[in-house]
């Protein structure tokens, strides 16, 4: 092993090193060969797959220890922005109330409190409150955990709720009766957590995932009173790359099983009055038709791309007859808008749309009198429908925040266009002032010609220097877009004079459908040459320097910053990699895994040799070679069930052995959580405070 001794930047630190060695954590390598399509890879570090062999807990423990003793210097200066980071935040919270089936329905937080407490008020504000769950005392014991789920029954008098206490997103089902406060017996395990009721208040569909694989994958129906194994299979998703899930229509007339895959759904129908009879297919699957429903009066609304509608259209058919052969145009396709989401209104019909990258929201009068946008007047905010539950009312709720500009909750009268700032989000801490931040939407270059959008956020008065320390975050995969957004937490680095960065590689739909379609499966390479050439130009137009320049990216995000490290590791000072899918080729081969199966479509199959030879080409893992690499902090979950914990684990083992510069590489594994890290309101700031420590100790901030 080799025996470092680091160099703390303070005496007393100094003096603590030199008695301390810090050990590097070596993994021991066990060839394994891997062979298809007559291409042989040798996996040294396959066996820390083994999650319950003692030396691959030994090997984690070991990282964490190494990652403490180089983090020791910044102990302090973590728990200084942890509080930092807390004391942004109102503790004694709640949400807007809003109003569903006769009941105001309220979340709040008390101070010094973790979880939620989640409340209700019958016909009035002023009603007496009652509790349906306070998080805190079922939280009591439990290292992790997550209530997730809610769902009243039509009465009012029950509700259903899963719980999480690995974080392996696995949740048992429950039923309290809100009469008594008692926990029925009903206990369901292996759960999506989610469950609806039909209107007879006695039966409850559900999600059931397989128990090796985590994919969603039957529909049950669980009697009140009976023992849940004696529930009803109603439906099994047998394509191994879709999932299903359950739902009620806002207009609570039907109960829908969804199945999804990334290319093609498919829904069934049921009148929730009869919940013992059969669903109906709404439309049959067709490989690359996409398609969701929404009720209202008579008819179903469809937004779907059929008929090649690559950004979507809206369509409309009756209860009567919902194949596609009957759907009827409302509103057309169009190459320069994304159609992304309805709500139904009595009145009106309120469309969520995305023009150049920007957020819009479209309000149409059913009866044709009245048509037009919510006005936004710059480039980097994101706004979007809230919770409406009711069809009868006047009023959109809907949310609105900035880069500069915290979070609103706003209700819109869509007849006089007045509207209610209902909430700002309180930035506490007596230093924020929305003046005191810039932001503005930048274009870069590719390499190709694809003009890369780009929206950042700084303090006031920086200069274009080249000084500036700059941490450039993209994710890029599943058509997910990452809309700007206004972060408390995110104030610890802009006060240090950090500028963020959002870059909407393709990948994302931020520039709509086809923006997504060009990166993944075949063009998937465009996503990490995006993000290099957005860091490239960042530096030109001296943002920042390679000197200054950090690269920020989880899960899928993981994969690109594994990519570029890859790629173009000269031109970034550090690497935030947090859960990294690295391991592509192998995870992908391994239809064992969770979720591997239903990710075909979005990076390709390998057991087809074209998939394969192109994902080899950039799968982190596979390309780890003998070079310098930059600073790099991984993360990662031990239940961690979206990306297992070898695949980082393996990265790190690999760099370890391969890498030629003397930079740092910590690897920090939680032992308790899993891909969302810890639960609680405030151990996710703990996260965050680890990574700006990372950060800021590179640029020699200390405090």
């Amino acid at each position: 092993m080799v025996t470092l001794i680091f160099a703390a930047s303070c005496k007393q630190e100094e003096e603590l090193v030199k008695h301390m060695d810090i050990q590097v954590p070596k993994a021991d390598k066990v060839e394994k060969h891997l062979e298809i399509h007559g291409d042989v890879r040798v996996d040294n570090y396959y066996w820390l797959k083994e999650r319950e062999n003692e030396e691959v807990i030994d090997y984690l423990e070991r990282e964490n220890d190494y990652y403490d003793k180089m983090t020791a210097h910044t102990k302090d200066f973590q728990e200084d922005l942890f509080e930092e980071m807390k004391s942004r935040i109102k503790e004694d919270d709640e949400s807007v109330p809003y109003k569903y089936n006769g009941y105001y329905y309220i979340t709040r937080y008390e101070t010094g409190k973790d979880y939620p407490i989640y409340t209700r008020k019958k016909d009035s504000l002023d009603a007496e409150e009652e509790i349906l769950f306070n998080v805190n005392e079922m939280a009591e014991g439990h290292t992790y955990y997550s209530l997730a789920g809610l769902s009243v029954s039509p009465d009012n008098k029950l509700v259903s709720f899963g719980v999480d206490t690995v974080s392996r997103r696995n949740y048992t089902l429950y039923v309290k009766n809100l009469e008594t406060g008692k926990i029925l017996e009903e206990n369901i395990p292996l759960t999506t957590g989610g469950s609806t009721w039909a209107n007879d208040n006695k039966t409850l569909f559900y999600t059931q995932k397989d128990e090796e694989t985590l994919r969603s994958d039957k529909i049950f129906r669980h009697q009140l009173g009976t023992k849940s194994e004696k529930d009803e299979l109603v439906f099994t998703e047998e394509d191994d790359t879709f999932g299903t899930f359950v739902y009620k229509t806002k207009s609570r007339k039907f109960l829908v099983i969804g199945s999804y895959s990334t290319l093609t759904s498919e829904f069934r129908i049921l009148n929730a009055d009869t919940p013992n009879e059969d669903f109906k297919v709404f439309q049959t699957r067709e490989r690359g038709l996409e398609y969701s429903i929404s009720h209202f009066e008579d008819s179903f609304y469809i937004l779907t791309n059929k008929d090649k509608a690559t950004n979507f259209k809206l369509m409309k058919t009756s209860e009567e007859n919902t194949s596609q052969e009957h759907w009827e145009n409302m509103i057309p396709h169009r190459e320069d808008v994304l159609l992304e989401d309805i709500d139904i209104f009595k009145d009106y019909l309120v469309v969520a749309e995305r023009t150049n990258g920007l957020n819009e929201i479209r309000i149409i009068r059913w009866d044709g009198t009245k048509e037009y946008y919510l006005p936004f007047d710059n480039e980097t905010y994101t706004a979007f429908a809230s919770r409406n539950p009711e069809f009868d009312t006047q009023i959109l709720r809907y949310n609105y925040n900035s880069l500069t500009t915290p979070a609103s909750v706003i209700d819109f009268n869509m007849e006089t266009k007045e509207q209610t700032v209902l909430k700002e989000a309180v930035v506490l801490g007596g230093k924020f002032d929305k003046d005191n931040y810039d932001s503005k939407r930048i274009w870069a270059t590719a390499e190709d010609g694809t003009k890369i959008p780009v929206t950042m956020v700084y303090k006031k008065g920086i200069k274009n220097d080249g000084t500036n320390p700059l941490l450039l975050y993209a994710y890029g995969s599943y058509g997910s877009t990452m809309d700007p957004y206004f972060s408390t937490v995110r104030l610890s680095l802009l006060d240090r004079g950090f500028i963020y960065a959002v870059a909407h590689v393709r990948g994302s739909e931020y520039l709509g459908r086809s923006w997504y379609e060009e990166g993944k499966l075949l063009n998937k390479k465009n996503t990490f040459t995006d993000y290099v050439d957005v860091s490239k130009h960042l530096i030109k137009e001296k943002y920042t320097s390679k000197d200054h320049l950090y690269a920020y990216g989880g899960s899928a995000g993981g994969l690109l910053m594994g990519a570029i490290a890859n790629m173009a590791p000269e031109i970034y000072n550090g690497v935030v990699a947090a859960v990294p899918f690295v391991d592509v080729v192998t995870t992908m081969l391994d239809d064992s895994i969770p979720l591997t199966t239903g990710e075909y479509d979005e990076w390709g199959n390998p057991n087809e040799e074209e998939y394969y030879h192109y994902m080899k080409s950039y799968s982190p893992y596979d390309n780890v070679i003998a070079m310098d690499y930059p600073n790099i902090l991984v993360t990662t979950g031990l239940h961690d069930s979206q990306v297992q914990y070898w695949e980082p684990a393996k990265w790190v083992a690999k760099l370890r052995e391969l890498k030629t510069d003397d930079n740092n590489l910590l690897f920090h594994i939680n032992m308790e959580a899993g891909h969302g890290g810890a639960s609680g309101r405030f151990n996710a700031l703990k996260k965050y405070a680890r990574i700006y420590s990372f950060l800021l100790d590179l640029e020699g901030i200390k405090d």
